[in-house]
């Protein structure tokens, strides 16, 4: 049998789940509204048992047995109300076993005390008795074997109490036990249905707040994957920066934003140098990591609002909208020193990384992406042909499309 089900399988005589920590976690989520049920129930059955004092003193007028049963009444009243009123008062989540049998086991000595104080009822007991038996087992809440407990201890001690103070006969005796017992049996199999099923429907409400759990967990399993694969879409594995692909998607929206509200619009790209000299003399691993710190150089360099990316190899494109060429070349130059800034491993010796930048910048509502990105590469071309660990800006090519400016 599956754990799962071990945990949640009923005892058949008792009613109670075989695990104890289950039965325990049971009890523990119904104590509230046993404890409000429990002293009600016990505050109603006492007030019933103290109303029969009325019967007793038509029956005994005011005589020795009518006071000594009237005594027993105030007795068996007090402590019932008294039980009930701490269980609802300061019962707490804890289930206490005495404190909740107490009533029964106090009701059922005072009706078996009624049989030598008004012994020729008898024949109304043995329905009183009978009716405490079901209102054992189905008023009062607990557990089925401390109302079984009880009820036992009720049957024998009236039985018994019959037969020593009214002289039961024997077959009268006989006939009052079997009507006794199969009130106890009827009150038993009652309860113990009951309480299985209570656990039953426990159990379905566990397993679908697991289910809910699992589902909920599995929700937040699939987002996750989700975003990893968004991330593995979107960025570049080595430098953590923006794939080709997202930023130009990303660098389009900016320049159709730029566009809109006619402002200009700057983008240049980025290019190592000698960057093939570091893989061919130190190895691919410190070539690498060369990228990554560059990488970081040039994303801590710029605006929040300004988007960067690798473009591919050792080059990276970045765009920066509500920029204008001038600015853009002031962005670049900063870039160019931060990078050149940069500390190396030991082993690398006295290398010092530089980058290559070629800009180009538009205010025109007529330009693409497409054509920005060419015309920086192409400028970036013009400073590596010119020495390299430069800045090469391009004005629009509506105003001037054959006139570079160079900056060392």
């Amino acid at each position: 049998m599956p754990l799962q089900k071990q945990q949640y399988q009923v005892h058949g005589l008792t009613g109670q789940f075989c695990d104890a920590s289950r039965e325990l976690m049971y009890r523990r989520s119904i104590q509230e509204s046993v404890r409000l049920e429990f002293s009600f129930a016990v505050s109603v059955a006492a007030c019933v048992f103290g109303m029969f004092a009325i019967a007793d003193y038509y029956l005994l007028g005011l005589t020795r047995e009518f006071y000594l049963l009237l005594t027993m009444r105030i007795v068996v009243v007090s402590i019932c109300l008294l039980v009930a009123l701490v269980v609802r008062r300061w019962g707490g989540n804890d289930y206490r076993a005495w404190l909740h049998a107490l009533p029964l086991w106090v009701f059922a000595t005072g009706i078996i005390l009624i049989v030598p104080l008004r012994p020729e009822s008898l024949p109304t007991q043995i329905t009183a008795v009978v009716v405490a038996t079901m209102a054992f087992y189905l008023l009062i809440p607990n557990p089925l074997t401390v109302v079984t407990a009880a009820s036992l201890y009720l049957n024998i001690g009236f039985l018994v109490a019959a037969v020593l103070f009214a002289s039961l006969a024997p077959i009268a005796t006989l006939l009052v036990a079997l009507l006794l017992i199969m009130g106890s049996v009827v009150g038993f199999f009652a309860l113990l249905r009951l309480e299985c099923l209570q656990r039953k429907q426990y159990t379905l409400l566990q397993e679908e707040r697991e289910n809910n759990h699992q589902l909920h967990k599995e929700i937040a399993h699939r987002k996750s994957l989700e975003e990893q694969l968004r991330v593995v879409a979107e960025q570049d594995a080595l430098t953590s920066l923006n794939n080709r692909g997202h930023f130009i998607k990303l660098a389009k929206d900016l320049l159709q934003h730029s566009q809109t509200h006619k402002v200009p619009f700057s983008l240049f790209m980025i290019d190592v140098d000698h960057f093939k000299h570091i893989n061919d003399t130190w190895g691919h691993s410190h070539g690498d990591w060369v990228l990554t710190k560059i990488a970081e150089v040039c994303a801590e360099s710029l605006r929040p609002t300004d988007v960067i990316g690798r473009f591919g190899g050792e080059e990276f494109v970045v765009a920066l909208p509500d920029t204008s060429s001038s600015d853009a070349q002031m962005v670049a130059e900063r870039l160019k020193k931060k990078v050149a800034e940069l500390s190396l491993t030991e082993e690398m010796g006295k290398l010092r990384p530089s980058v290559t930048v070629g800009v180009a910048a538009t205010d025109s509502e007529e330009a693409d992406l497409e054509s920005l990105i060419k015309r920086a590469d192409e400028m970036l071309y013009v400073g590596k042909r010119a020495g390299r660990n430069q800045v090469v800006v391009c004005s629009d090519v509506v105003e001037a499309p054959d006139s570079p400016v160079g900056s060392k």
